[in-house]
């Protein structure tokens, strides 16, 4: 005898109305290696912000800048933690098109960075990039 259909409703993840927008860096724009994020933050030069520590070396190779992330058990548990690195990811994501080729990132979240606004965040790393070379803009140019 067949199993019965199932014919409990589902609802839906998120509502209708809801902005749905992927925020995905691309495999070549990410920081993958351990050595790599070592590289970066031990030989990069440094931006120290109220929220983020950004580390910023030039590959020697060129290339298609690339990023990374670290957001340590400090900044809080894992949900958070992970809302933190989308943020980053999302703000990292706005500005690939703008970056040096070459340029290797790492941010580091403090843990005063679970409780900032977006555009707070947003309107640090903006700095950290245009103080370490990363991209010409100032802080205002995504608003």
């Amino acid at each position: 005898m067949p199993a019965a259909a199932s014919c409990r409703l589902v609802a839906p993840r998120a509502a209708p109305n809801s902005p749905r927008r992927a925020v995905v860096l691309e495999r070549a724009s990410r920081i993958t290696s351990g050595d790599d994020y070592r590289g970066v933050v031990r030989r990069g030069s440094r931006f120290v912000g109220e929220h983020t520590v950004t580390y910023v070396r030039m590959n020697p190779k060129g290339g298609q800048p690339r990023f990374g992330f670290i957001v340590a058990k400090t900044v809080g548990n894992a949900v958070t933690r992970n809302l933190v690195r989308r943020r980053l990811k999302a703000i990292c994501h706005d500005s690939v098109v703008h970056a040096a080729r070459g340029a290797d990132v790492v941010i580091r979240a403090m843990p005063s960075a679970a409780t900032a606004p977006f555009a707070s965040l947003h309107a640090e790393v903006d700095r950290a990039f245009a103080k370490r070379g990363v991209t010409a803009e100032t802080a205002d140019a995504h608003r």
